[in-house]
C-alpha cells in the first residue's frame, strides 16, 4: 500500500486517540455548552468534507454521462441515508440504552453501549476515508493526495471532540482515565478499518467508485442530521453550536480548496 494511503488512513484514528486523552488533562467531566460547542464544530467539518472531498468528486467522476451526471450521486447518496437508518434501527438508539440504564447495569456492560454507539458513528467517516483514497489510487485526475490528504485531517480535527466526548464521560462514571481512554481509542479503530475495506471493494469495482464516495457523503449527513445537529441546538445560548457549525465547515472548505 501507498506510503502517503497509510499515513492518511491512519490520521483521523490519531485524531480520535488525541481526544480521548484529554481524560489525562482535564480535571472535571465536559461542561454542557462545551459538548455542544465541539458537536458544532464536527457537524460543520462533516457537512463540509461531504459536499467538496465525496458529493462533488463523485459527479465529476461521471461527467461522461452529460446531464445525467448527478445519477450515480443521488443513487448513493441515498444508499447511504438508507444504510444508516437501516442500521440505526437494527441496533436502536445505543446512548438512549445507555442514559436508561439502571442501578443494576455493570459499568462494562454501560461502557460496552457506549462505545458501541460512537463506533456506529465512524463507520462512514471510515468509508469516507478510503472511497477518497481508492480514488487517488485509480488515478482519478479528479482526487489528489493532497484532496485526500484534507479529508483525513478533516475528519481528525473533529474526531478530536468525538473523542473527548467519549473518554472524559466514562471517567466520570468512575472508571479509570486509562481504561476511558482506552474505551475513547476503541472507539475510533473501526474508521481504519474501514477505510481498508472500502479501499479493496473499490479496487475490484473501480466503475462504482461515484457510488462508494456519494453513498459514504449521505451516510456523514445522516448522522449529523440525525445525531449532531440536535445536540448542538440544545440549551442556550441557541446560536453557539451554530456558529461552531460555521467555524468548521469554513475551516474544512479551506483545507479542501487550497490543498485540493
Amino acid at each position: 500500500m501507498d506510503q502517503a494511503v497509510f499515513y492518511g488512513i491512519l490520521i483521523p484514528f490519531l485524531g480520535t486517540s488525541l481526544g480521548a486523552a484529554c481524560v489525562f488533562f482535564m480535571k472535571h467531566d465536559m461542561s454542557e455548552r462545551l459538548s455542544r460547542i465541539l458537536t458544532g464544530f464536527a457537524a460543520g467539518v462533516m457537512v463540509a468534507a461531504s459536499i467538496w472531498s465525496l458529493l462533488l468528486p463523485a459527479i465529476e467522476q461521471s461527467s461522461a454521462l452529460g446531464m445525467l451526471s448527478f445519477f450515480p450521486a443521488l443513487i448513493g447518496f441515498w444508499m447511504g441515508i438508507l444504510f444508516l437508518l437501516v442500521l440505526e434501527h437494527s441496533i436502536p438508539h445505543l446512548y438512549e440504552k445507555s442514559n436508561v440504564a439502571d442501578s443494576s447495569t455493570s459499568p462494562l456492560h454501560r461502557t460496552t453501549i457506549m462505545i458501541l454507539a460512537v463506533t456506529l458513528h465512524n463507520i462512514p467517516e471510515g468509508m469516507a476515508v478510503g472511497a477518497v483514497y481508492a480514488g487517488y489510487l485509480s488515478g482519478d485526475t479528479n482526487i489528489t493526495a493532497a484532496s485526500a490528504l484534507a479529508l483525513s485531517l478533516g475528519i481528525a480535527i473533529q474526531n478530536i471532540p468525538e473523542g473527548a466526548i467519549i473518554s472524559l464521560p466514562l471517567h466520570a462514571s468512575g472508571m479509570s482515565k486509562r481504561k476511558a481512554f482506552t474505551g475513547g481509542v476503541l472507539s475510533g479503530i473501526v474508521e481504519p478499518i474501514g477505510a481498508i475495506l472500502t479501499i479493496l471493494a473499490a479496487s475490484i469495482l473501480i466503475p462504482a467508485l461515484p457510488y462508494l464516495l456519494s453513498f459514504a457523503a449521505g451516510a456523514m449527513l445522516y448522522v449529523v442530521v440525525e445525531e449532531l445537529v440536535p445536540e448542538m441546538a440544545e440549551g442556550k445560548p441557541a446560536h453557539l453550536g451554530t456558529l461552531f457549525f460555521a467555524i468548521g465547515f469554513s475551516i474544512m472548505m479551506v483545507l479542501d480548496v487550497a490543498l485540493g
